[in-house]
């Protein structure tokens, strides 16, 4: 059979991606990428700690993070970044710029991080004031607002879970639940933090509701790597990534189930 005609497959871009070992949304990643990109993911080596502090810390060592840039190097990604929110803001603003000077220089690429992602969505949508949804202990969620203050932002208002681990089995009922809490005070956004955190179906639903921008973790980190590439991430009725959203709430047809 004759197959000339195919003509091969289609060229791809790649964006090469660091998780923590732990990692476990993949396939939630993948729904904000354009047909012509590919994303190389990679894990960083398991450490028997629970969701911590320390957690954050050891799997954000710029050894550890090194060796990941170098084994994606293979593949020859146009951008690296380090999908994980809570490794990437533990050292402060100061740590994350070193991770991605470190990431640099281990793959010769642009790299980014989760945590300065956000700060990037932030400014585009103009929001200084933001509700705060996270999955973590008092202790991470305490770290996380540290380092947003640090960049001039103030959380309004703030709802967590206190998880330790499986973060990726939280039912989108309780993320629409802590966003509700999080954003009773008025905010210019909010944000739904941790890339292990199902996100991506809520947000047109809870923009609508809430009124406001709604970002998320894996959001931000695919809006900013895909835009590093002089393209569009896909989020339909995102106002993040859909700024014809932006003039005002995208009204879901139907709301059964989120009351």
């Amino acid at each position: 059979m004759d197959v000339s005609f195919l003509g091969g497959p289609r060229a791809q871009r790649g964006v090469g991606v660091v998780a923590p070992f732990d990692f476990a949304l993949d396939r939630e990643l993948w729904r904000w990428v354009p047909d012509d990109v590919s994303l190389h993911l990679t894990r960083t080596p398991f450490v028997p700690v629970e969701v911590s502090l320390d957690l954050a810390r050891l799997v954000s060592e710029h050894e550890t993070l090194g060796d990941a840039v170098r084994a994606l190097n293979a593949v020859a990604p146009e951008v690296v970044t380090y999908a994980c929110t809570s490794g990437s803001f533990v050292g402060g603003v100061a740590g994350e710029r070193a991770m991605c000077e470190a990431m640099t220089r281990a793959g010769a690429v642009p790299s980014l991080t989760t945590s300065g992602a956000l700060l990037d969505a932030l400014q585009e949508l103009d929001a200084r004031r933001i509700a705060l949804v996270t999955p973590y202990t008092v202790s991470v969620t305490q770290s996380l607002e540290e380092y947003l203050a640090e960049s001039g932002i103030s959380v309004t208002g703030r709802s967590s879970l206190g998880l330790t681990r499986h973060i990726w089995k939280v039912p989108y009922r309780d993320v629409v639940t802590m966003a509700r809490h999080a954003a009773r005070t008025p905010a210019d956004a909010l944000f739904i933090s941790c890339t292990n955190l199902p996100t991506y179906d809520v947000i047109p639903q809870l923009e609508a509701e809430l009124r406001i921008p709604v970002i998320s973790a894996n959001q931000v980190t695919m809006w900013a790597a895909l835009r590093q590439l002089g393209t569009r991430a896909v989020g339909p009725y995102q106002r993040l990534i859909d700024k014809s959203a932006r003039g005002g709430p995208v009204l879901p047809e139907e709301q059964e189930g989120w009351a």
